[in-house]
């Protein structure tokens, strides 16, 4: 089975985005599409990184397993909030941390506001720093406007057929991709 990797980006007291994590999670899980594990950036509290972890002289444990999960990943999800029209810092610390474990990962984008237009300002400056590390960026996207009046907190649409079926054509899009990705590294 695959597995995909939810990285949930913000960090924030009160944060929104996390739910569309718990989200895809639930999808993906129930409809048996792959293995999927929230990699949560609140959880992991990371320290800003001052190097990337290949030139580390002893990186912490729990950096080690947060790489090799993205390394292992068939591929990987990314739920942002839009902050200011960016992505959170924290994002961008374990973005630039790593190099080798991005390299022509699939990856998946998923944007999320409380406003009307779904965090979509965010969607190329990420996919800039993510191109420039050699990821392959999924082209189908999941923006989410109206964050709240859309999940709840538990990652439940108030919509479920209509974010069911957003969600299989985003998810299935990544899916295709690793496939491509696999029969290309043959």
């Amino acid at each position: 089975m695959k597995t995909i990797a939810i990285i949930s980006a913000s960090v924030r007291r009160g944060r929104n985005s996390h739910r569309i994590a718990l989200y895809f999670r639930r999808y993906i899980e129930e409809n048996k599409i792959a293995s999927a594990e929230i990699l949560d950036l609140k959880e992991y509290n990371f320290p800003l990184f001052d190097e990337r972890l290949r030139h580390q002289p002893d990186p912490a444990p729990e950096v080690l397993r947060f790489a090799e999960k993205i390394r292992s990943a068939d591929g990987v999800i990314i739920v942002t909030p839009e902050y200011n029209g960016g992505y959170p810092a924290s994002l961008k610390n374990v973005i630039d941390l790593l190099l080798d474990q991005w390299r022509r990962k699939p990856v998946a984008i998923s944007t999320v506001s409380d406003g009307i237009f779904g965090g979509t300002q965010v969607i190329t400056s990420l996919q800039f720093s993510l191109w420039k590390l050699r990821a392959w960026t999924v082209p189908a996207m999941y923006p989410v406007p109206s964050v709240i009046k859309t999940f709840d907190e538990a990652g439940m649409p108030a919509d479920r057929a209509a974010a069911d079926k957003r969600a299989a054509s985003f998810i299935g899009e990544l899916m295709w991709c690793i496939e491509a990705r696999e029969r290309m590294a043959q």
